[in-house]
């Protein structure tokens, strides 16, 4: 719930939240290992992405400006303009995931993005563990492999391309080889 308080130039929000006794996959930082995740939790994965992509909402996640800035800032002439729109947690990163029960926590982001923009975002997070990776794209592979998708990918690895050193040194080469094999995907005659 939210609310205008134009008296002191505020907007409030009220958050309905729900005690969870699962852990996150990662409390923080970032994922080097491979979790335990039984097929159940992969299960739940799909069922919960396909069930959120299908919502209808007002509520905006994802901008087309935050695409086309994101990847132009690395890579030019481009075509950004997306072409699915679905509903999305926003914020869909292994913080955000418990295990070995499926949850998926912090909703204040979720809105309207482009299709895959869950997938690309917990793929990304996931490039130092490849076969997790892997992963990630055998079960997302539709919203991943779309156009939508693709551009979600790009974009995340723009992000750690364009960033000052040392914020995510780790994912730079990982990213520099996937942003490649993507604008090979994305301009190649169909």
């Amino acid at each position: 719930m939210s609310w205008v308080d134009r008296a002191n130039d505020r907007v409030w929000r009220a958050d309905e939240t729900e005690f969870i006794p699962a852990k996150s996959v990662i409390p923080w930082g970032v994922l080097r290992e491979a979790p335990d995740l039984s097929a159940v939790w992969w299960q739940r994965l799909d069922e919960s992405l396909d069930a959120l992509s299908t919502q209808e909402t007002t509520r905006v996640a994802v901008r087309q400006q935050r695409i086309d800035d994101g990847i132009t800032a690395m890579f030019r002439g481009l075509d950004t303009t997306v072409d699915e729109w679905a509903t999305a947690h926003g914020d869909f990163y292994w913080q955000n995931l418990t295990a070995p029960e499926f949850c998926i926590l912090d909703w204040e982001d979720w809105g309207v993005a482009p299709r895959g923009w869950d997938a690309a975002s917990l793929w990304h997070n996931s490039l130092l563990v490849p076969a997790l990776a892997d992963r990630i794209y055998r079960e997302r592979g539709a919203d991943l492999d779309s156009r939508s998708g693709l551009l979600c990918q790009l974009m995340r690895c723009a992000e750690i391309l364009t960033a000052p050193a040392g914020y995510a040194d780790d994912f730079v080469e990982p990213s520099k080889i996937h942003a490649q094999r993507i604008i090979d995907q994305l301009t190649s005659p169909s």
